[in-house]
């Protein structure tokens, strides 16, 4: 078992999308390129923040992922 990437973008967008997740009592981890970035002094990039969820729950996110996709 591993982990999912579920979504790549924006840190607002990530957040919702997290907090969509969660509430579906699914946890999800975050990889933050945005403090990285920064501390390697570059700018931001469009994909800073990464959501993933283990592959043995993308079957109960996927619903919840394909709602969000539609809503942005």
């Amino acid at each position: 078992m591993g982990l999912m990437k579920v979504f790549s973008g924006s840190e607002i967008l990530a957040m919702a999308l997290q907090q969509k997740i969660e509430e579906i009592g699914v946890d999800v981890v975050v990889k933050n390129n945005i403090q990285s970035a920064r501390l390697g002094g570059f700018g931001n990039s469009d994909l800073a923040v990464e959501l993933f969820v283990q592959e043995t729950e993308f079957a109960k996110v996927n619903p919840v992922i394909e709602e969000f996709r539609m809503s942005i």
